[in-house]
């Protein structure tokens, strides 16, 4: 009985982690770039995530990894961590709700299933109508409400969905380090360009970060990207793809409950309507083929 509780023990928990911390993340990051630059916040969060769990593999004896590895993990960071991640954290600083960004990140799985094309990937027509719905979602959310009159804001969210969709699909279809190291090396790049954006845009602390600040940041290192990264890879080794991308439409979910109980943000009718279709569509392209499975094909005997 030890034997088999304690799998299911770390199934939940990294469910759990990834449910709650990663929907957690965009509340806290709204509050962290109120005393911190985005991209220094942001850039200081992976560089010394990165550095921490560099060490810690090294002195587990975690081999290096070779150079084309290491090159593509690094190009992975860029493109997830520091155009993804640091997107969302200038679009917050621009008072984009936490909640609703959340709700555009949501559409990563919808950007990912058109990028699959590029690489031969079948698509079903219960995940093109996915795409459809989602589509609709995105136009309804930014017709009305906060981001109608945030355009940037709503472009940056955007385009960081795009480049985190594009760069998950590429990077399923390269050499990668294995195990940790390679989410330690995309930390290590996102973190190093996202630093040196920081210093030519001329971001400059006008003061001491308070303890809100200072929180924050020790969160989004710790939770937010070495647990949940790791919760993240368990879940990829041990469970279907549908289970452990089930994030992506629980998110949106736990960051606009949290944002409208604890930082006042409001959410209008229009954009509550926009975040339960883009869930539902994320939930067709995500689990479609789980819920409408294809029907077998006979094949002749003739």
């Amino acid at each position: 009985m030890p034997r088999l509780a304690a799998p299911v023990v770390l199934l939940v928990a990294s469910l759990f982690t990834l449910y709650i911390i990663w929907g957690s993340t965009y509340l806290v990051i709204r509050l962290g770039v109120e005393s911190w630059p985005p991209m220094m916040m942001a850039g200081l969060r992976f560089l010394i995530a990165g550095i921490i769990l560099f060490s810690f593999l090294k002195l587990r004896g975690h081999p290096m990894p070779g150079r084309r590895a290491m090159l593509n993990a690094a190009i992975v960071g860029v493109l997830l961590l520091a155009i993804g991640n640091g997107l969302v954290t200038l679009a917050e600083h621009q008072h984009v709700p936490s909640g609703l960004a959340a709700v555009m990140v949501a559409t990563v799985p919808l950007f990912a299933l058109c990028f699959s094309q590029l690489f031969g990937i079948a698509t079903r027509w219960i995940e093109w109508l996915g795409i459809a719905v989602g589509l609709s979602g995105i136009v309804l959310l930014n017709s009305g409400g906060h981001l109608s009159g945030n355009p940037w804001g709503a472009m940056m969210i955007l385009l960081a969905a795009v480049s985190w969709a594009f760069g998950s699909v590429w990077g399923s279809r390269i050499e990668l380090p294995k195990g940790a190291m390679a989410a330690a090396i995309e930390m290590l790049a996102a973190g190093v360009v996202l630093l040196v954006v920081s210093g030519i845009s001329g971001e400059k602390l006008q003061a001491l970060p308070d303890l809100q600040g200072i929180l924050a940041l020790g969160f989004l290192i710790i939770f937010g990207s070495i647990i949940a990264i790791n919760a993240y890879m368990y879940l990829i080794r041990n469970v279907s793809p549908a289970v452990a991308t089930s994030y992506a439409y629980v998110n949106p979910v736990v960051a606009v409950l949290l944002g409208t109980s604890f930082a006042n943000e409001t959410l209008s009718t229009r954009e509550w309507l926009a975040l339960a279709i883009i869930i539902f569509a994320v939930v067709l392209v995500t689990l479609g083929k789980y819920l409408f499975p294809a029907k077998p094909r006979i094949k002749s005997l003739s």
